[in-house]
Order: C-alpha cells, then structure tokens, then sequence
C-alpha cells in the first residue's frame, strides 16, 4: 500500500521543522517570537515521523527478515537510500567548517564545525550520545537515530514474531521506562526524552516500537471504518494538544490514534486519499527537504539575507523567507530525480539487488 495520509503527514513535519529553523533569522520582533513558540511546540511531530518510519519498516520487512542475507540486503538498500544525499549534505558543511577555521568567513555558531565530532557525523553515531551538540548538518541527528533502528530491525522482528502486539508493546513500554530512569538520573542530558537529539537513537527505538504497536492493530484490526474525516480530526486533536501543552505521553497516544485510524481508512477506502495525490510529487521528497534546508539556510539566510538583503533594506525578513522554502523544495525534487534516485538504483545493481524503478519507488515511500 502507498499511505498517502502518512506520506502529507511526513511532508507537514518536514515543512514545519524548516520554517522553525529559517525563523530563527527574523527581525527579532513579536511576530517571530510568537511563531517560532507555537512552531516549537509541535516539534513532537518528530516522534511521529519515528512512529511512521516504525509502522513501515516493520509493515514491509517484518515477514521478510529471516536470515543473515535478507538482514544484509536490507541494510544496503537502507544505506543506498539516505547515505549518499547525507554524504553530499555533510561534505557542504565540511567546506563551510574549513572556511571557518581558516577565517574566511564568520559563524555564529561556530561549535557546529567542531571536527572533533567529524568522525561519529561520518559513522552516523552522531545521536547515540557519543557527541555533546549537534554539529555539521545538524538535523541528521535524526538519520542517525534511524540508522540505530535499522541496525537493531531483527530485535524488533524477533519481539513482534514471538510475542506478537503484547510482546511489542512490552518493549516499548520498558524502552519508556529506562528512558524515564536515564532522563531523570541524568544520564540523557534532557529535561525529557522527547526532547532528546543528541540521545536521539534511544527515543527514536521507542518510537518505532510503538509504530510497529500501531501496525499490528491496524493490519489485524476487523474494523470496517471508511471515513477519512475521522483520521484527520484525530489528527487535528493532536496538534490542538500540542499547542496547548498537553501531557507529552497524552500526545504521543493521540498521535498513534491517527496513525491507526488513517492505515485503517485507507486499507478500507483507499480512494477517499486521493485528493492528496496532488502532494505527493513534493511529499515524496519530504526525507530531501529535510536534509537539504540547512544547507539551503547556510546560504540564503546566513549569507544572502543577513549579509547583503536586510543591510540593504529592500524587502521584510517574511517576504525573503518564501525564497528559501520554494528552494529547498525545488532542490530536494531535483536531488530525487537526478541524484538519489539513480545512484540508489546503482548501488543496487552493483550488490546484486535490483533497485528498479519500482523497486525504488517502494523503498522511497518507507524513509
């Protein structure tokens, strides 16, 4: 199945997670305040991203992992996807750290280009609690978090085959426990795991659990809900939540509720989605605009706006920051089709594993 539902949701977060960034350039007035606190509050989206990556994975490569081979394709087919476009983005902000070294430009921010931290960004151990901040291309601290649940996809295999939802379940509620523990004996330094970056690849391990919690009730679930209303009103009370503060465990519940209610309406009513046909040429680049956009910051707000435009004062930070975010979307769009696209299918090849068109299609829609 194409989750569409799922696809607009991941499109959303990639969208609201780049206009939080690129605000951070604004003029410094009541209007950017107020913005980047309501955009700040639903950062917990991210868990959702994790949920959906979880609900995935686990849908398409549960059955399908049974041996070493099977585990080996698919951590290839993994790293052929996201690893050279995080390669590309990492070098770009290599050569903006050796501008800075050398003097050539200025940053404010200049522990980013601590190439002390180089080696786990490469190893993409960035976000197993081997580095103090982020650093480089600040935002993989996500893929490194998912790449940690790659490499343990067969625990998850192994818990859902023997212990089905319960056995699921069970580890997700243990990995919220030692999360909790580790968070208030200050071993994860975060007032809360869900807000953790730098120990992001032990939230993102419970996320996936409890994505893959949501699979199994939505694939075994007998219900025959069509209504698509009902997905996004669970949708919609969730964000509400979000932005009223709700308890995080309260958001995180109500976020699994969408995801089941819409993997339910869709298995049922696939054609009620198909008005969000429309967004998928952008949705599907959703994993692109995420890694693009701080490369895309680098340039046109560091460089372009706060050194040359708004000197000038020829237009207002709100009406420049459209450039950036129609940029980055085209961008991504042209680094799917002309640069990830056919060197994920070559890698394929060269392993011996296909990577056609359709193939391809099918590996992009689970990132």
């Amino acid at each position: 199945m194409h989750f569409r539902i799922f696809e607009s949701w991941r499109l959303l977060a990639a969208l609201l997670v780049m206009g939080y960034h690129f605000l951070r350039f604004g003029p410094g007035d009541p209007f950017q305040y107020d913005a980047s606190h309501v955009l700040e509050r639903l950062l917990p989206l991210m868990d959702m991203f994790f949920m959906i990556s979880g609900f995935l994975i686990l849908l398409r490569y549960g059955d399908k992992l049974k041996d070493w081979t099977s585990y080996r394709v698919f951590l290839v087919k993994r790293l052929a996807r996201f690893y050279p476009l995080y390669l590309v983005t990492l070098a770009i902000f290599i050569a903006v750290g050796i501008a800075v070294q050398m003097g050539v430009v200025s940053s404010s921010v200049s522990e980013r280009y601590d190439f002390g931290l180089l080696p786990q960004n490469i190893l993409l151990l960035q976000a197993w609690g081997t580095t103090p901040h982020l650093s480089f291309n600040y935002v993989s601290w996500s893929l490194s978090a998912e790449w940690f649940c790659y490499l343990l996809l067969p625990v998850y295999v192994l818990v859902m085959r023997r212990g089905g939802v319960k056995g699921l379940a069970l580890l997700a509620i243990s990995c919220v426990v030692l999360l909790e523990v580790a968070t208030r004996a200050g071993i994860i330094p975060f007032d809360s795991w869900l807000a953790a970056d730098t120990w992001g690849a032990y939230r993102a391990f419970a996320d996936f659990a409890i994505g893959g919690v949501v699979m199994l009730l939505a694939r075994d679930s007998k219900l025959e809900w069509r209504s698509h209303t009902l997905v996004w009103t669970a949708f919609a009370v969730a964000i509400g939540g979000m932005l009223m503060l709700w308890p995080s465990y309260l958001i995180i519940g109500l976020l699994g509720l969408a995801m089941f209610l819409a993997a339910l309406v869709e298995r049922n009513n696939p054609q009620g989605a198909r008005f969000l046909a429309v967004l998928s040429p952008v949705g599907r680049v959703s994993f692109g605009i995420y890694l693009w956009h701080p490369v895309i910051e680098t340039v046109l707000l560091a460089v372009v706006w706060r050194h040359l435009l708004e000197p000038m004062g020829l237009l207002s930070f709100y009406q420049f920051m459209f450039v950036p975010v129609v940029v980055t979307v085209l961008v991504a769009m042209a680094s799917d089709r002309y640069f990830e696209k056919p060197v994920s299918e070559a890698l394929n090849r060269l392993f011996g594993w296909g990577g056609g068109p359709v193939k391809v299609a099918t590996e992009r829609a689970t990132v």
